[in-house]
């Protein structure tokens, strides 16, 4: 399934000399380690030795054995997993596991994943450098992300290969656009991801974005990093510049609990992209965070009726690929298995049940609360008060499914109006725009609207097993 995420991926001879390359992988030089740890390069010589050698230094592993080290050698392993031809040092790791943990899962990769996040994280001090030593050999910029010493807000053993090499899934840059009449390849029903800022706006196509993940961009003049993790069906258009710096992301090739990584180019810090801030690299405890922005999931017909001067994606991307609708992760899309394990799931909702989501500042604390609202449910309740973190939130859901929330402050919102209005409580009519609510008899009094996105149920709990659910 990994070697099928991007086209120049699936020759089995592209698997094969990736792994052949772990051949070549010999001891490395000795560096100083911390007193009472086993020096880093006995991991490596572990797993590149054949299995006789590799004993021996499994040997010298297991008299200075800690069992923090379980989740590395099981990283070492995973990489060696069929089909590699490195079969036999993937067995060898998993006989030493079995020996030094006292677990007998043998070959089963979900029961050692599960297993492992379970266990407290004490992982050896240079296991940031093992990592990317090991992920080197299928892509020398991986090194780049785990220098010896890296800080990580996240636990290494669930950050995992995607299956593609850096910016294998090529993102965007200031990609061409098309005004709407001209975007004749477009059907109605098109789902499109719709962004309005400063009176500009400009849709996304679903069928453009997913075999990209990430647009550079600028809408409304401003600079946006427009993340589309297709594992976790989300997509999120951060700000790009934080203070006076323009951060230029690409997409690492990495995973962590199935959400794509992102870095940025100037210092190779690795980003959690539903959250927007540093979680790996000289970057991590920066205070440094993105703003995120509203986006809307809708259908062709439904944006560019309320849009009629936004512009859209052309398919003159400058890459050769499939842009049909639903093209693009057909098979992942269309069932409720999971490419890639994660640590934690909830079976309140099927895996990929579609959830509204937002996170919003705790007025009691500097944390932030998430909450998920089932679509499902809103298309039944298409309008929906809540009070949430504080707020009185408002969900407006169209006819054809797209959500929009907005902080609607001490006002109650009764039924829906006619041509995109609702009507509140004292009869007043309000215009549901993009950016806020708007009412008819006083323009200046608004009701701002807050940024959420779609997401798959799993992928969010995954993130925020903490969240509050409505469904």
């Amino acid at each position: 399934m990994v070697l099928r995420r991007l086209r120049n991926l699936t020759n089995t001879a592209v698997a094969v000399s990736v792994f052949t390359l772990l051949l070549s992988v010999g001891a490395r030089p000795c560096f100083a380690q911390p007193e009472k740890h086993p020096n880093i390069d006995l991991f490596l010589t572990a797993a590149t030795q054949n299995p006789i050698e590799a004993e021996q230094t499994l040997t010298q592993l297991a008299a200075q054995w800690k069992s923090g080290y379980a989740g590395m050698v099981w990283d070492l392993a995973r990489l060696l997993r069929p089909p590699s031809p490195r079969m036999m040092s993937f067995i060898t790791l998993v006989r030493f596991l079995e020996r030094q943990t006292g677990q007998q899962f043998g070959q089963d990769l979900s029961r050692w994943n599960d297993w492992v996040w379970t266990q407290p994280y004490e992982p050896h001090p240079d296991y940031a450098y093992l990592k990317g030593q090991w992920y080197s050999q299928i892509d020398r910029q991986f090194a780049d992300f785990f220098p010896r010493g890296v800080r990580s807000l996240i636990r290494l053993d669930e950050i995992e290969w995607g299956g593609v090499t850096v910016n294998g899934i090529p993102p965007l840059e200031y990609p061409q656009r098309l005004t709407a009449d001209r975007a004749d390849y477009l059907d109605d029903d098109d789902i499109v991801f719709g962004i309005a800022l400063n009176g500009e706006a400009r849709a996304y196509p679903k069928r453009i974005l997913a075999w990209h993940e990430m647009a550079l961009d600028r809408v409304g003049n401003v600079e946006l990093t427009i993340v589309y993790c297709t594992l976790c069906g989300t997509v999120i258009p951060f700000e790009s510049v934080t203070g006076n710096h323009h951060h230029k992301f690409g997409t690492s090739g990495l995973l962590y609990r199935s959400n794509k990584l992102m870095f940025d180019h100037e210092t190779r810090s690795l980003w959690n992209t539903f959250k927007g801030v540093p979680v790996v690299g000289t970057l991590v405890n920066s205070d440094l965070q993105l703003t995120p922005h509203a986006v809307v999931t809708t259908t062709w017909a439904e944006w560019k009726t309320n849009h009629p001067s936004t512009s859209v994606l052309s398919l003159d991307t400058g890459y050769r690929r499939n842009y049909a609708e639903g093209a693009a992760y057909r098979s992942y899309f269309s069932t409720d298995a999971l490419m890639f394990q994660v640590s934690n799931t909830d079976r309140r909702l099927m895996n990929k049940e579609q959830v509204l989501v937002m996170r919003l500042d705790d007025p009691d604390s500097e944390a932030q609360l998430p909450l998920a609202i089932s679509v499902s449910f809103l298309n039944k309740n298409r309008l929906f008060s809540h009070r949430f973190a504080g707020r009185n939130l408002i969900v407006i859901t169209s006819e054809q499914g797209a959500t929009r929330v907005y902080d609607a402050q001490g006002d109650q919102f009764m039924h829906h109006g006619s041509n995109a209005k609702i009507v509140d409580n004292a009869g007043r009519e309000w215009q549901v725009t993009e950016e806020a609510l708007v009412l008819d008899s006083n323009s200046s009094d608004r009701r701002l609207r807050l940024p959420t996105q779609h997401a798959f149920w799993f992928g969010w709990y995954a993130q925020f097993p903490d969240t509050t659910l409505i469904q």
